[in-house]
């Protein structure tokens, strides 16, 4: 019993829900590895780190002995998710889904046990269903069900156009539990609609009904909205261990917790509980836990040495605490004559335009090797190099080089 409380209470740690909860117990305690799934749309080739709620949830699993599928929806990503949107979503060519098929792998193993990772794609099993089957399958729910879920009811009373192949999204959804004869599913909250699709259709096929594990959509740097590429409150896996670190080290004390719930490994709930204490208390500072957290998130998708790198570059550039030599050097392209600060700072990503740039300088927020810049008439050569920081938090070392 005591193995079954300590994989209930791994599992369930960050859940929004479980449904059946007592099912899952009863499974667990069968000894047998339970199959778990989670489904990806190639919708972009590359994940932040809000997609890795899941993940770890899967690698929780993984640890557990389970078998892990991750399901690439390379069918589904072509009659487009419309979970949350308020129109219709334009659906992917071959071409792009393949495309951005090909990157997931090499993603999503920062996080997944490759040799316990089971990856299929829908179009296995749909790619052999005629129009027949696709018909029967469509028969096994009606439009008024359909219309219980909340982003279609919403665009339906508010007389916005649903396509009806969005219907067929949920039962398509459902139908890869089926086929994969799954124990647990996994998905965001906003999700929970085609899980229990899943869940239904299974029961009608005479399969046991699949458990639903329900995550929550994790919130962006910003602190108020859903992670997201477009809204430009993301840390991707992929970006650079520094970037990790500097974007982490922005969000605030309160979302920390949460950040720490969902996505670390290696801080227990129980010292999760204690830090907590320590912070309350006086004894242990917020930046602190925050820059561990930090170096945990870099050191999983890009190495425990840039990790380190990027830590010692933190405390450098934010806290003057060391040198910041050991920094990534990234060259910006300048021309021979020179190039403004605004026009710098935007050429370096570290403001979205000139303007914007212009108004931190007379905000005095520019730095240039700790040094305000003042002057918004400076020019910048060619050969020069040095840490171009832009607040306190936002930072890049950098090498001018001629265009």
């Amino acid at each position: 019993m005591a193995e079954i409380d300590f994989a209930l209470q791994l599992i369930g740690r960050g859940a929004d829900e479980i449904l059946k909860l007592e099912e899952l117990e009863a499974r667990l305690k069968l000894g047998r590895p339970l199959r778990i799934k989670a489904g990806f749309d190639p919708t972009a080739p590359d994940l932040h780190i809000g997609h890795t709620v899941l993940l770890n949830k899967m690698r929780q699993f993984q640890d557990l002995g389970h078998e892990v599928i991750f399901l690439i929806g390379d069918f589904t990503g072509m009659i487009g998710d419309p979970t949350g949107k308020n129109a219709t979503r334009k659906p992917l060519s071959r071409e792009q889904i393949a495309a951005n098929a090909e990157t997931y792998a090499a993603q999503v193993f920062k996080v997944l046990d490759r040799e316990k990772t089971e990856v299929r794609f829908n179009s296995e099993w749909f790619g052999q269903m005629d129009a027949a089957g696709m018909i029967k399958l469509a028969a096994r729910h009606t439009v008024a069900r359909m219309l219980e879920r909340d982003d279609f009811s919403k665009r339906f009373a508010g007389q916005q156009p649903i396509a009806i192949h969005e219907f067929l999204y949920p039962l398509v959804q459902g139908w890869d539990s089926v086929a994969l004869k799954v124990d647990v599913e996994l998905g965001g909250t906003d999700q929970k609609f085609n899980l229990l699709m899943g869940r239904a259709l299974q029961e009608a096929e005479g399969q046991s009904p699949q458990i639903v594990l329900t995550m929550p959509l994790l919130e962006g740097i910003d602190g108020v909205n859903k992670m997201s590429k477009s809204l430009g409150n993301y840390i991707g896996i992929a970006e650079p261990a520094v970037e990790i670190v500097s974007k982490t080290m922005k969000i605030d004390d309160a979302l920390m917790w949460r950040w720490y719930e969902l996505l670390s490994f290696d801080v227990s709930l129980e010292r999760l509980a204690e830090m907590k204490r320590e912070v309350d208390a006086g004894q242990l500072n917020p930046r602190d836990a925050k820059l561990q957290l930090a170096r945990e998130l870099a050191a999983r998708f890009q190495g425990a040495d840039a990790a380190e790198v990027a830590v010692a570059g933190w405390l450098a550039v934010v806290k003057g605490q060391g040198s910041a030599d050991r920094l990534p050097l990234d060259d910006v392209a300048v021309p021979a004559e020179g190039l403004r600060i605004a026009a710098l700072l935007a050429r370096s990503g570290l403001v979205g335009s000139n303007s914007e740039g212009n108004r931190k300088v007379k905000e005095r927020a520019v730095r240039f090797d700790g040094e305000v810049v003042e002057d918004p008439q400076r020019e910048f050569l060619p050969g020069i190099e040095g840490v171009l920081q832009v607040g306190k938090r936002t930072f890049k070392r950098i090498r001018l080089i001629s265009e």
